[in-house]
């Protein structure tokens, strides 16, 4: 394996090219997001994204296989067994082409059904819905099938292609952006249309990205029934925690649409649109990482693997953190700013949502390292449990008339207890270090979070409208690089993040 320099060094890098790519797509997102709710209007706003939210039910299947086929290449990639690595490849894109059908055949049976009969959609948008659902179907399978090529990627660290695809699915969301204000069509049924033909688009850039680059990623055909077992036993465990991820998300939205109406599925489209494009922060940064921690089992080097999951763990919260914090004060603002109609309980959303986010990416390394492990059915049994707990909770304070932010209290409130769960069982699976842990990544987390807040609480109050957002912004930021540099850095990182900084300035 490479020296731990050398892993810093790609970890950095990857790091960055990630963020170009993310700085993309937040930007055109937020925009585009804005422009397409103001177009469409809020109640098929809603429409679109409730009809979506049925088919990626039926993709928790693939979300499982989408694991497995990562954890698969990464682990024989830090064997050094490339002729294994292109095995894998091959056979995950027959499992995955596999899913897209069975999704296929499940979204035109249980989910139509769903749609027709149980859904609350507007008089007179129902034809409307129903193709908007048979795009979101083409859609979700191409994105399936797309899955290995991804993962590819990921395995072989090359995430500058990334940020060059991402040039190409930039300028096609403008597109769609400028045919949507000038098309004579029904919007929501052109609008599905288009964001089919933009992942085909950018699918086939994938495809010809890996082929080009990588000999593994050439498809071909073939069956072993060994290897086909590992993934798919791998897989079939992690499917009960792709079920209840997408059950508890997914899940909840259709308790809203019940119990609330298109309107609050369209102020939940708005929160996960800021969501997405917050956590996308943390997202670029955990899967630079992500591949190291499982070469680092896969090598056998313990005492790297646990400190790439502290140092993970710790920075995916202070990255997440700094961007909340600000959004968090001033959200009613930001919103108010962005959207011409901001859709009632967009605000309380928005703010849970992150709270929800903050757990998850100070969590997810810890998750990386049972999947590096291979053995997962005790932890998807026991997280598919406590996951699932979202919907009969959710739909208990939605029957007793609770308000419809009570949910994703509720979803907090399990998304912690999780997060401990996770922490017992590492605990008993490979001796994990809880207590040095706790001290060093959930303490001075906290301790960062609470020394951190004070000061722009207070210029938060101060300061109303565009003057205090960039104040509070500002201070928001200045307050947390400074107390995560001085709190939340040991002194080895400090060392580190003076000499990058010497080196730039010298340059």
């Amino acid at each position: 394996m490479s020296s731990t320099s050398e892993n810093s060094k790609r970890i950095a890098k990857n790091t960055a090219m990630l963020y170009i790519r993310m700085l993309l797509i937040m930007a055109v997102t937020l925009y585009t997001s804005r422009v397409v709710l103001e177009v469409l209007g809020v109640e098929d706003f809603g429409i679109y994204n409730i009809v979506g939210g049925v088919v990626v039910l039926f993709s928790f299947i693939n979300n499982a296989m989408a694991t497995a086929t990562q954890r698969f290449l990464n682990f024989e990639l830090g064997r050094n067994d490339l002729k294994e690595v292109g095995r894998v490849f091959s056979m995950s894109m027959t499992a995955h082409i596999s899913i897209a059908l069975l999704v296929l055949l499940l979204a035109e049976t249980i989910g139509l059904w769903f749609l027709l009969t149980q859904m609350n959609i507007p008089d007179g948008r129902m034809n409307a819905a129903v193709w908007c659902y048979q795009f979101s179907i083409l859609t979700t399978c191409v994105q399936i099938i797309r899955v290995p090529y991804n993962a590819c990627i990921i395995a072989y660290e090359r995430m500058s292609f990334y940020a060059y695809i991402s040039i190409l699915e930039v300028i096609l969301k403008l597109l769609i952006v400028f045919l949507l204000s000038i098309g004579g069509f029904d919007k929501l049924i052109l609008y599905s249309i288009l964001m089919f033909l933009v992942t085909v688009a950018v699918c086939y850039a994938y495809k010809i990205a890996c082929n080009r680059n990588f000999n593994i990623s050439r498809y071909s055909f073939f069956w072993d029934k060994t290897l086909y077992k590992k993934l798919m036993s791998f897989s079939g465990w992690s499917l009960f925690g792709s079920a209840a991820n997408v059950g508890a998300q997914q899940g909840l939205n259709i308790l809203l649409n019940i119990f609330c109406g298109v309107t609050v599925n369209a102020a939940m489209g708005i929160a996960n649109q800021v969501s997405h494009a917050v956590y996308s922060f943390v997202s670029n940064f955990q899967v630079a990482f992500n591949p190291q921690i499982v070469k680092s089992y896969a090598a056998g080097d313990k005492a790297y693997f646990e400190r790439l999951i502290f140092q993970a763990s710790k920075f995916s919260f202070f990255l997440l953190f700094i961007i909340s914090l600000p959004f968090l004060l001033k959200c009613d603002f930001v919103l108010s700013i962005w959207l011409k109609e901001v859709p009632e309980y967009a605000v309380p959303f928005t703010q849970l949502i992150l709270i929800f986010l903050m757990i998850d990416a100070i969590s997810a390394p810890l998750w990386i390292s049972v999947q590096a492990m291979g053995n997962i059915r005790n932890y998807q049994i026991l997280m598919s449990f406590l996951i699932l707990l979202n919907l009969p909770l959710g739909y208990l304070v939605l029957y007793c008339g609770l308000k419809p932010e009570s949910v994703l209290v509720i979803r907090v409130l399990v998304n912690l207890i999780t997060y401990i769960a996770r922490i017992g069982y590492l605990k008993r699976r490979i001796a994990f270090p809880v207590w040095q842990y706790m001290k060093e990544v959930l303490g001075i987390s906290l301790l960062v979070a609470i020394l951190s807040t004070p000061i722009p609480l207070f210029i938060n109050k101060l300061y109303p409208s565009w003057q205090g957002f960039v104040i509070t912004t500002i201070v928001s930021i200045f307050c947390v690089l400074t107390v995560t540099f001085f709190v939340g850095f040991t002194k080895a990182e400090k060392v580190y993040v003076q000499n990058i900084i010497r080196r730039k300035l010298n340059r």
